[in-house]
């Protein structure tokens, strides 16, 4: 199992249930310690928010209880540190010892029937299966005009960083920086920005920022038929593809990647809402043409609606753009490994059975890398329950077959 985050400690613990020996090399919920900014907090509703176990008191409801903590409802948004703790209690509980070790490498072995994993402490092992479960570390993307300046300016210094690149936006307070896009990400770090003292605005590319509606714990029937709930919020597109990604992955692949990039669009949290709106300046119909540095500068190059163009000067660039699933950007694979897994037709994301294993026997991916076969649930812990089971069965009869 490479990876200690939702997904892998998800799978984890079903396979060990079912009794087979299993390593999980990472850091448990290092993604959600390290690429998320402190004071930040989850989208997803508490009722989307559980890792699977095969047993029950397995829930985030059930850690709130043990540790005498009050239960969260729809109305209460999840500090990120509140689940990083509740991750760390679910690998205590549901699976044991976790390998911090950082995989270098997964290779095929002479006998074609294996694998072999080596480690960044010079262990080398053996595995008649291999679980990508590495979320979206490494699969950050800077658009091009904004990425060339990452290359020239490394360091804490940096013209141009991700927002996956901060655990603290405190250091910006007192500089100018723009926050480019218009999603959950682009604005709670404008929130967060503004918050710690630092003059900030949003580019936005759409002509509008799309905000999430309060939810009602009590919703009238006609509302619920209209637009039934699902772990990803109201609406029948919605609700089919959380009740049955088994079903998406049926779609013609060009009806997958359309559902995968327009089911759910950018959009900022209902909680967020009266922290930027009236507070941080947002400037919508915008994009970014170009990026210079100057000495210790970025001079950002805008065409706004009908075309008209402006140079903005700020101190840094905050690239809230999102990830690219693109299995080369997954380093560990050998090349002869990655070369034999098909993809996707119209992307880089690995083309998966119904029980997640690839076109390479034994190998299997989930979460973000599993979406554009899956649907958009793959995209959010909602996905694990169903990844985790059909992992741990399948790869259960692979790794028990004699």
């Amino acid at each position: 199992m490479v990876g200690a985050g939702p997904y892998g400690l998800s799978v984890a613990a079903h396979l060990r249930a079912a009794g087979v020996p299993v390593r999980i090399f990472g850091e448990v919920m290092g993604s959600w310690r390290h690429a998320m900014a402190t004071g930040m907090f989850l989208k997803s509703t508490p009722a989307a928010t559980d890792l699977s176990a095969p047993v029950p008191g397995a829930r985030l409801a059930d850690f709130r209880r043990m540790h005498g903590e009050p239960e969260l409802t729809e109305l209460t948004p999840i500090p990120c540190d509140v689940f990083v703790r509740y991750g760390q209690w679910f690998q205590k509980q549901h699976v044991g010892e976790v390998d911090p070790a950082r995989v270098l490498e997964v290779s095929r072995a002479a006998s074609d029937s294996a694998f072999v994993v080596q480690l960044d402490d010079g262990r080398e092992l053996a595995a008649a299966a291999v679980v990508v479960a590495t979320g979206l570390h490494g699969l950050a993307h800077i658009p091009d005009e904004l990425s060339r300046l990452c290359l020239e300016r490394p360091g804490p210094r940096a013209l141009v960083s991700h927002t996956s690149h901060h655990t603290d936006l405190s250091p910006y307070a007192g500089r100018r920086v723009a926050v480019v896009g218009g999603g959950q990400s682009a604005l709670e770090s404008a929130a967060l920005l503004h918050e710690a003292g630092a003059a900030v605005q949003v580019l936005v590319r759409e002509d509008r920022v799309l905000w999430g509606r309060r939810p009602s714990l009590a919703r009238p029937w006609p509302q619920r038929l209209a637009k039934p709930a699902s772990p990803l919020g109201p609406g029948w597109t919605l609700a089919a593809v959380c009740k049955a990604p088994g079903g998406v992955r049926r779609l013609p692949p060009s009806a997958r990647l359309l559902l995968f990039r327009r089911a759910l669009g950018p959009s900022g949290g209902w909680w967020l809402r009266n922290r930027v709106e009236g507070i941080v300046p947002v400037r919508t119909s915008v994009r970014v043409t170009r990026a210079e540095a100057a000495e210790s500068t970025v001079r950002l190059g805008l065409t706004g609606a009908g075309g008209a163009s402006e140079t903005l000067t700020v101190d840094h660039v905050l690239a809230a753009t999102g990830y690219r699933l693109d299995l080369d950007a997954v380093p560990f694979l050998s090349p002869a490994v990655r070369s034999a897994v098909a993809c996707v037709p119209g992307s880089k994301a690995p083309r998966l059975t119904a029980t997640f294993e690839s076109s390479v026997p034994g190998l299997y991916f989930t979460g973000s890398l599993a979406a554009p076969m899956f649907g958009p649930m793959m995209r959010f812990v909602a996905g694990t329950e169903y990844a985790a089971t059909r992992i741990a069965r399948h790869a259960t009869r692979r790794v028990t077959a004699p």
